[in-house]
């Protein structure tokens, strides 16, 4: 597809005849550079890539729109993190890597916060690419230097893909394997050759995303091994402390390579990221009070409800804020673990599902603060499935009848049905839900549990946060009278991450934020070759080659019509096989912090995020008015 912002060129031998004594063979050279020229795609060289239409910035932008150009540089961002880490290398199984330590690294392209689908080039100036996008070249700055001064190669490139493949995290095989080659043209022009077959919409911008790593320094240090040490980046921070499982900094690089680029300009403005690890949600939140860290986005209603009444509010050192948010509400809910025999059957998930009594917990936990979730795209009017199907997705549908539930075609796509705010066990869902349980041949014994072929039916659901013991219990309660030997297991948080990467678990609770232009990632969730890979993000194990064929579909759409066409299937194929239990979602973001941060919008923030890391920044007035105040 080409963009007003690209130029194309068409290459094809010169065709004008030498001598006159060649008249004769015109007719056939002319034939066959015909046919060679009519087998080439037009070449786009330009200085970004989008995945449908035009790019919004052209080739002279000078920065993004949603940025002050001229914020001030300084000052600390401190946040907080729940659990623990031991790591900072991010992209191998081995270890828990710390927050935001993916921070260290530069890629050839970088995205932005008001697009949803385009790239634009950071250590890449430009994108050489055919229409197809069967393979891409990447014209490399030669500016651009890690950390200790060496310069950024093609070959270092190279060195990163390959070391992504061979020793990264396993999923990595399964996301790069429409791969083809990476080879080095020159010291500064890398090119990636890709499977004709493969997504080739998504497959320029997987390459433009990945980290780029230090050859030399690799050399010297194992990349598989989990390590505190500072690792060698271009990234605009580097290490500045780390005490393991308590907290991180990160320092912002003054000879940072990219830092006046367009893409770079009125960004990274804290001199100082800092996170503290917390072990439950109610610590945390009584070290924000006292100031431990100054920003934090609420996810706890009760919290937001009743907490925020403290001094520092009151006075106004701190400030609560509700900002839209323009994103996709993510996938968070009770995952099954398909892979165990008692969940392959769809009814009992399903029956399982309908002893979450959402309303009840809305009402008596949450502070009537929540919506219920029903699809993988929540707050996402574009993308989310509803009613029944249309020709269109029909037309996806039909050949894999067979695959997917009937009920894709008879019934309109999934929701819960609401049950009663003011019973827990709301019988009717709880009759609905035995009925399902007995059609599926589980049967309540004298004992009052169910079993089937001399087994009990047993959920434990594996849980590393205190603060939703209080949303757990009484689904347990409900999944009780039911007949089902329901328990909740509490994991201390590296017990949770070391048994979710081998998918140790009945049932886990995980939330998914979904892209607004979703593609080939999806296969890392919903796709057969994740299902058994250690530490992918396939939770649930789904295992179905219908979801491989819509995740295709997906991925390889040709128009963003077509894409939303597939989504819709997809959604409405996962929400009728009852793989999870769906939570609940707030379109908005509920956020709270010290009044020492400045930003370049009011109240509506870039569309696809706040950018509080990014694009806030320090300001020295206000923090010092809080320190003369006592506040700080």
């Amino acid at each position: 597809m080409q963009t007003t912002t690209a130029r194309a060129r068409t290459r094809a031998a010169d065709t004008r005849p030498r001598a006159a004594i060649l008249t004769a063979l015109m007719a056939l050279s002319v034939a066959v550079l015909a046919t060679v020229a009519a087998a080439q795609d037009d070449v786009i060289e330009a200085h970004g890539v989008s995945t449908f239409g035009e790019l919004k910035y052209g080739p002279d932008f000078e920065h993004w729109d949603y940025v002050n150009p001229d914020a001030p540089k300084g000052g600390e961002f401190s946040t907080w993190a729940f659990g623990t880490f031991d790591s900072l290398t991010p992209y191998i199984l081995k270890g828990n890597a710390a927050a935001l330590s993916t921070i260290f690294y530069d890629s050839l392209l970088t995205g932005n916060l008001d697009e949803p689908d385009s790239m634009y080039g950071l250590v890449a100036h430009t994108v050489e690419y055919p229409e197809s996008r069967e393979w891409v070249i990447f014209h490399m700055r030669p500016e651009a230097t890690f950390r200790d001064g060496t310069p950024v190669t093609a070959e270092d490139v190279v060195f990163s893909y390959e070391t992504l493949i061979e020793k990264g995290r396993p999923s990595f095989k399964v996301s790069l394997k429409d791969f083809q080659s990476v080879e080095a043209l020159d010291t500064h022009s890398v090119k990636f050759t890709f499977n004709p077959e493969g997504p080739l919409r998504e497959l320029l911008m997987t390459a433009g995303g990945l980290p780029i790593f230090s050859k030399a320094y690799y050399d010297e240090v194992d990349f598989t091994e989990s390590s505190l040490e500072a690792p060698m980046g271009s990234g605009p921070y580097e290490l500045a402390s780390v005490e393991p499982g308590r907290t991180v900094a990160y320092q912002r690089r003054d000879d940072y390579w990219a830092r006046d680029l367009p893409v770079a300009r009125g960004t990274n403005n804290f001199d100082t990221i800092k996170i503290e690890y917390f072990a439950d949600y109610t610590t945390a939140f009584e070290a924000f009070k006292g100031g431990a860290y100054l920003f934090r986005e609420e996810y706890q209603s009760k919290i937001w409800a009743t907490g925020y009444e403290f001094p520092a509010v009151e006075s106004g050192a701190v400030k609560i804020e509700t900002l839209d948010d323009g994103r996709p509400a993510g996938t968070q809910g009770f995952w099954f673990n398909l892979r165990r025999e008692k969940f392959q059957d769809p009814r009992v998930r399903e029956a399982l599902g309908m002893a979450f009594n959402f309303e009840w917990a809305n009402e008596s936990l949450f502070y009537s603060s929540y919506e219920r979730t029903d699809s993988f795209w929540e707050n996402s009017e574009t993308l989310q499935a509803s009613g029944m199907p249309s020709e269109a997705e029909l037309a996806l549908l039909e050949p894999l009848r067979d695959q997917i539930p009937e009920t894709v075609f008879t019934e309109e796509a999934f929701s819960p049905e609401p049950q009663s705010a003011s019973d827990l066990g709301d019988r009717g869902a709880l009759r609905r839900a035995s009925r399902l349980l007995e059609e599926a041949g589980w049967v309540v014994g004298d004992d009052g549990l169910r079993r089937k072929d001399g087994q009990t039916l047993q959920v434990v659901i594996l849980n590393d946060a205190p603060g939703f013991d209080r949303i757990i219990n009484p689904y347990v309660d409900n999944l009780r009278r039911l007949g089902v030997d329901a328990s909740m297991n509490r994991v201390d948080a590296a017990e949770a991450q070391e048994r979710e990467k081998r998918f140790d678990y009945d049932v886990v609770i995980q939330r998914f934020a979904m892209s607004s232009t979703p593609g080939d990632e999806l296969r890392s969730i919903f796709g057969s070759e994740t299902a058994n890979v250690e530490g992918s993000a396939n939770v649930a194990g789904i295992d179905n080659p219908a979801v491989d064929t819509l995740v295709n579909h997906v991925a390889t759409a040709q128009s963003r019509e077509e894409l939303i066409t597939a989504v819709h299937a997809l959604d409405r194929v996962l929400r009728a096989m009852h793989v999870w239990v769906p939570q609940w979602y707030k379109g908005e973001h509920t956020i709270a912090y010290f009044d020492v941060f400045d930003r370049p919008y009011d109240d509506t923030p870039p569309p696809y995020a706040m950018g509080e890391l990014s694009i806030w920044w320090y300001n020295a007035e206000k923090a010092q008015s809080l320190r003369d105040a006592g506040a700080l």
